[in-house]
Parts: C-alpha cells; structure tokens; sequence
C-alpha cells in the first residue's frame, strides 16, 4: 500500500462516501418498503430514482470538476448529500422522502465525480480505488450490523449515508481549489481511446444492472424465499461485506500482475454464477454462499474495471462517464429486480441475470485486452513561428561546431 505521505485520503474519503448509498441498496429499500405505505415495486422505484440522479449528477459534471473546482464541488455534493438523505431520513411523508432521495443521490453522483477525476490523475489509480472499495465495505458492514437493533423505520439507512457525508467534509479542505493546469487546458478536446471507452461505457450499465437487479432484492429473498429473519440477514450481508473486504485487498496485492482481462472476464462469469446461486436459495446456507461468493468478487472486478476506465484518460473523463454509465445500471437495477423477481421468481431472475453477464463479459474482455493499461499521453500542439535573423549562416554553423558534445543532451533533460 501506499505511504501516508503519497496516499490521497481526501479523496478516498470521498470515494466511500460516494459509493455507500449503493452499497446500502438492499436495506434501503427493504426499510422503505417496510417502514412506508410502499408495496416493493415502488420501493425499489426510490432507489432507482436515488441512482439515476447519482448518475445524472456524473453526466453532467465528467468534464467540469477541473473547471469549478474540486473543493467547491466535493463540498456542494456534500451538503447536498447531507441535506437530501438526512431530510428524507426524518420525514414519513413519501413525496418528501423521495424528493430527499433524489437530492442526496445527485449529492453522492457529484463526491463520486470528483474522488475518480482526482483518482485517475494519481500514478497508481487501481490501488486508490483499492483502498476506496476498502472503506466503502467496511463502513457499509457496520451498518448492516448495526441497523437492525436501532428498531423499525426507514430512516436509519438513510441517516448513515447523511453522516457518513458529513464526517467527510472536513477532509475537502485538502482538496485543490482548482485542479485545470496549463497542461490540462492544453489537453481538453477529443476523448482518446473514443472506440474503447464507448464500448465500456455501453456494456457497464448492463454489467451494473446485473449486479443490482440482485443486491436490491437481496434482502427480500432472504426474509421470504430463505425464511431468515432481519438481524440473520443482517449479518449474512455484514459477513459478505468482510469477505469483500477481503476480495479487495486480494486484488490491491495481486495489482496488474494479472493484467485486467483476466479478473474482468473470468470474475464475471464466476459473478453470473454467483447470482444463480443466491437467487435460488432457500436456506441459509445456500443464502450465505451466494451472497458471500458475490460480495467477495464483486468489488474486485469493479475495481479493475474503475481503473481500467481510469487508464483510458489521466484527466478521469472516461473514469466518471463509465462510472456514470455503470450508475444508470445500479439505478434501473432495484427496479429490475422486483419486476423480474415479482412476474418469474426470484430463480428465474438469478438465471436471467446470469445470462446476461456472460453475454455482456464478452465484450468487456475484448477493451481490456485491446488496451495497454497505460494513460493516454497528453498530446501538445506546438506552433511554429519563424523568426528572421540576420546572423549568417557561416556563423551559426560555426556556433553549431563548437558545441560541446553533451550539450544536446543537457538541452533536451531540461
């Protein structure tokens, strides 16, 4: 791992505090079901519109978080974060609760901005991601196991994305005022690597709606399909979570020794399997393993896939634009869930999603083996000027001469 003095903790900080809402899904919606006059379509409906409005959020400001600023942007999407789960957290009026939850995903979209623009710009993206998912599954495992003995209610989920948010905010102060340099105003244009990030951008909303069609239900095939009560669940999840934990530092060790189409592509296929294993459980011990196989993978493929995207431009535009895209999937993922869940059952949900991920590992694959893992060069273009001197020819070749023979090299180190 990284030193203290090289690792960029602000922006770790904000990475977890990004990402946690998502992590929360299931028990977000499970407690928005259970604790509102909601049935469980409409329920994962709010957590669809919570992450499509983090993914807006990710849309709209992929190229301007070095023009505003990554301080003053970390901080609104902060308080956004803030006020939208918080407000949604206190109140059991539903209109008000979703307008919270859509206020504080556009918060969540706008910290996750900004943590992978400043991620993609460090020499070692993959293992700052590393140390992010690290932080987001740990926090998130303490809220699953604390949640359940805090009583009935749709709030507490909620209240801990708020919190989380807040505690974050004093570290923005590390953070630049504004990050667009010289070089980067030189390096604004095309994106590079076009045909390769589009094609991960359009095959990660599907890689992402396969993994929350089943994260956002999970709660409810435990409690109905499995017959576990709530606090089971709870530590089910918790224990997945540690197993991520795990997972993660696995891969921050392994880094690109393996390359990325390797974790990519077998990680999914592996992932689908997991997923119709959860899906079709019935006891606790398939439950578990389903959902503790998934949770140990799924943070390591994200991770390689995050700084694949990140290794497609140093300035994070294709980092935030897939990551964008991957929300769009999360966001339709609850949503999903529940249709599919509600009209085929839960096993033909998991066979469904399964499916889908092999078709969609494909292509995924063919991107990370087409590229080097190297961030694209920022070109610059130099402007010729011509200038007269009347200084002849005979002289400066002269000069040319009688230059000493380590003196081209001198010029060019400097």
């Amino acid at each position: 791992m990284s030193s203290p003095r090289t690792t960029p903790w602000p922006l770790v900080a904000l990475f977890t505090a990004g990402y946690l809402a998502p992590y929360l899904l299931p028990t977000t919606v499970g407690r928005l079901d259970s604790g509102l006059p909601l049935s469980a379509t409409q329920a994962g409906a709010i957590g669809s519109a919570l992450l499509l409005s983090s993914a807006t959020a990710g849309f709209l400001l992929a190229s301007r978080v070095e023009r505003i600023g990554a301080r003053a942007l970390a901080r609104i999407g902060l308080v956004l974060a803030v006020l939208g789960y918080g407000g949604a957290a206190l109140t059991g009026a539903v209109p008000a609760v979703v307008a919270g939850a859509v206020l504080g995903g556009f918060g969540s979209g706008t910290v996750t901005a900004v943590a992978a623009v400043g991620i993609a710009a460090q020499r070692d993206p993959h293992r700052v991601t590393t140390l992010g998912l690290l932080g987001v599954s740990a926090l998130a495992g303490v809220v699953y196991l604390t949640v359940p003995h805090l009583g009935p209610g749709h709030g507490q989920p909620l209240a801990a994305i708020a919190l989380a948010a807040l505690a974050v905010s004093p570290l923005t102060g590390r953070l630049s005022v504004g990050t667009a340099t010289a070089r980067d105003r030189v390096g604004r244009g095309l994106l590079p690597h076009r045909r390769s990030g589009l094609l991960l951008a359009a095959a990660m909303p599907c890689w992402s709606l396969a993994q929350n069609s089943l994260w956002g239900v999970s709660g409810r095939i435990g409690l109905s399909q499995a017959h576990l009560t709530e606090v089971t669940v709870g530590a089910v999840f918790a224990i997945a979570l540690g197993a991520g934990l795990l997972g993660v530092v696995g891969a921050g060790a392994l880094g690109p020794r393996l390359g990325r189409a390797l974790p990519i592509g077998a990680g999914t296929a592996l992932i689908a399997a997991c997923i119709a294993l959860s899906a079709s459980a019935r006891d606790l011990r398939t439950f578990a393993a389903g959902e503790i196989a998934w949770n140990l993978l799924y943070p390591v493929v994200l991770s390689y896939l995050i700084g694949l995207a990140a290794s497609l431009d140093p300035r994070g535009r294709w980092a935030v634009l897939v990551g964008s895209a991957g929300s769009l999937g999360t966001a339709a993922g609850p949503l999903a869930g529940s249709l599919l869940s509600a009209h085929a059952g839960f096993p033909a949900m998991g066979a469904v999603l399964a499916v889908g991920l092999l078709v969609i590992a494909v292509p995924m694959t063919a991107v990370a083996l087409r590229t080097t893992g190297h961030p694209a060069p920022v070109t610059e273009t130099v402007e010729v000027v011509e200038i007269p001197v009347d200084t002849p020819a005979t002289a400066a070749r002269q000069a040319y001469d009688t230059a000493p023979p380590d003196s081209f090299a001198a010029a060019s180190a400097n």
